[in-house]
């Protein structure tokens, strides 16, 4: 299910059409209380978030959901006319999964809905790679059975390699698949996750590879 959130009753039509006609189920809403009302009920997998509403700011919206235990597995797809750089990055860094600009195109729209629905993970979906185990039920990682505490980003990173290991991915396909968005010459953004990630994961932080001059794998190859 996708729940949208746009003011606008023109965009809304546009959009619930736009999905519908791929056969992806989606509700709409024209205001935050009629949002967060069936919000109650479902929880859907992705939320189409516009910025600028009435009564409150879409990054409100989004600090909420992502620090409420209930809604923050929530993929985040922003739609929204503020086009500049600080409002795209502030965006992704409070943890949306991908930020549109409008006008945008519908087709577009809809290929980045499915790149989201392909990487958002099963909730029972666990991961153990020898003493490494991430769960997204729990949103939870251990190492030797302890727990080990990560940020939202450092998580969805650690997942990725994980279900996809012995898989090398530059910089660039990392920035662009978990923040959805191109960060030129910002890849080491991408060094700092995977140091703050091998610190924290101490004796586990040996299956992180470094590829010199490509990227990043997770393996449990020597």
């Amino acid at each position: 299910m996708v729940f949208v959130l746009e003011d606008d009753a023109n965009i809304l039509e546009l959009v619930l059409y736009a999905l519908k006609s791929q056969n992806i189920n989606a509700q709409g809403f024209l205001d935050i209380e009629s949002f967060r009302k069936a919000l109650r009920v479902e929880t859907p997998q992705i939320l189409v978030l516009d910025v600028m509403l009435p009564n409150a700011s879409g990054f409100e919206i989004l600090k909420e959901l992502k620090t409420n235990a209930n809604t923050q597995n929530i993929s985040v797809l922003m739609l929204t006319a503020l086009n500049n750089e600080f409002d795209k990055v502030k965006g992704l860094d409070f943890g949306a999964d991908d930020y549109i600009t409008k006008p945008f195109s519908v087709m577009e729209f809809i290929a980045r809905i499915r790149a989201i629905l392909r990487r958002t993970p099963q909730d029972s979906e666990n991961i153990i790679l020898e003493e490494l185990e991430l769960s997204y039920k729990t949103r939870e990682v251990k190492v030797c059975g302890t727990p080990t505490i990560l940020t939202l980003k450092e998580f969805e990173l650690l997942g990725f390699l994980l279900k996809n290991q012995n898989r090398v991915f530059s910089r660039d396909d990392l920035l662009e698949i978990l923040w959805g968005y191109s960060y030129s010459g910002e890849s080491r953004t991408i060094d700092i996750h995977i140091k703050t990630l091998r610190q924290k994961l101490g004796k586990a932080s040996r299956f992180i590879k470094t590829i010199r001059g490509v990227g990043y794998k997770i393996s449990k190859d020597s």
